[in-house]
């Protein structure tokens, strides 16, 4: 595994803003009477992993722990899968929190459970099968959670433990690599499988562990649904004569596990006392930037900043995968998409906001970010 390469200056810079996070004024709220600020748990995969996967034996397929990865923001690689910040990071600096630490920070670091952890994994899924081996499966993700609800109670007593637990926000973000892996391996999972089964175990899985933190004490759940995955530059150069057309079949699985999603989500919320939810439409926020750049301050937004080939849909970006050859943009604030799978800061900076304002056109369910984290 590689090793990441600090230098003072940005250690110091990275150190600053994890004391001093800045906030975002126009997206404030009034704090509860007692003050409690809520903490973040993130569980998940690329689109919200802030390292974790630096830390385990895997490959750099789902590792960004290189360069270009992290050069706008953070001025080196943090194993972010993207050129700067994520939606998880925005969501705390707007909720009042530092940088969420990752659950796999290496031994001797400085550890604080209490604003919250981050337990996702690039190339993680609902599914244990997902890329097993090489990644941390969301039932692992809800283990290392445990751990830290252990840590909590030792840490504030079991009362405090209690309040903390229950006025948490769990932000998640999982189901992408479950849909893309049978089309990116010899997974012989959609041939085995009808898209709706595939779809119903998916959502399965995930239901047990939404039920679990509810045991524990959880009560703020937030998501985000899944994108046309077709779209993503890298599933749109799988069918060589598909002329860069997005590939429908990953998309509509994309939109079957949204449907299911979102009714599994309401029917909760219905039979869980106290449950409440805020669910991002993803899929049609994407879809807007990539049809229409411009509107969103960029210019880009089906061909991506990093990578190689049609589309820069070869997942090259850094050089250090499969294959080397890869091209870089000037600029990825133009850009919607970061590298073959992810977005870059801009496109994220965009979305977060959405997300905690509540966007019209983009909030599905009773609440936006903003009101979850307040109730």
């Amino acid at each position: 595994m590689a090793n990441l390469s600090f230098t003072f200056s940005a250690f110091l810079l990275l150190h600053h803003h994890l004391l001093f996070s800045s906030t975002i004024s126009e997206a404030k709220t009034e704090h509860r009477s007692n003050d409690r600020v809520s903490s973040l748990f993130i569980f998940g995969d690329s689109f919200l992993d802030a390292g974790n996967n630096n830390y385990i034996n895997t490959t750099t397929l789902d590792q960004a722990n290189f360069l270009p990865y992290g050069e706008t923001y953070f001025r080196f690689p943090t194993g972010r899968f993207s050129d700067g910040r994520l939606l998880s990071d925005f969501i705390a600096e707007y909720a009042n929190l530092p940088l969420i630490p990752t659950f796999l920070q290496p031994p001797g670091t400085h550890r604080n459970y209490s604003n919250g952890v981050n337990f996702a994994s690039a190339g993680a899924g609902a599914l244990v099968e997902t890329f097993k081996g090489f990644v941390i499966d969301l039932k692992t993700q809800v283990m290392y959670y445990k751990k830290v609800e252990n840590w909590l109670r030792c840490k504030l007593g079991n009362n405090e433990a209690k309040l903390t637990l229950s006025h948490a926000v769990y932000f998640f973000s999982i189901g992408t690599n479950d849909y893309i892996n049978p089309f990116l391996t010899n997974s012989t999972l959609l041939n085995s499988y009808s898209n709706s089964i595939h779809v119903e175990m998916v959502i399965a899985n995930l239901t047990q562990v939404i039920h679990e933190i509810y045991k524990i004490g959880g009560r703020k759940f937030a998501f985000i649904n899944l994108p046309a995955l077709g779209c993503l530059p890298a599933m749109r150069i799988l069918e060589p004569g598909n002329n860069g057309k997005c590939l429908e079949e990953a998309s509509n699985l994309a939109s079957l596990h949204n449907k299911a999603l979102y009714k599994v989500l309401v029917e909760m919320e219905e039979k869980l006392k106290g449950f409440k939810y805020s669910l991002f439409d993803l899929e049609t926020s994407l879809r807007q930037m990539m049809n229409h750049p411009s509107k969103y301050g960029m210019k880009e937004g089906k061909r991506a900043c990093c990578g190689t080939g049609k589309y820069r849909g070869v997942f090259s970006c850094g050089g250090k995968r499969i294959v080397k050859k890869f091209e870089l943009c000037k600029n990825p604030n133009e850009y919607v998409f970061w590298d073959s799978f992810h977005l870059t800061e801009m496109s994220y900076k965009q979305m977060s906001f959405q997300m905690w304002a509540g966007d019209v056109s983009t909030t599905i369910g009773p609440y936006n970010l903003n009101q979850l984290f307040h109730i």
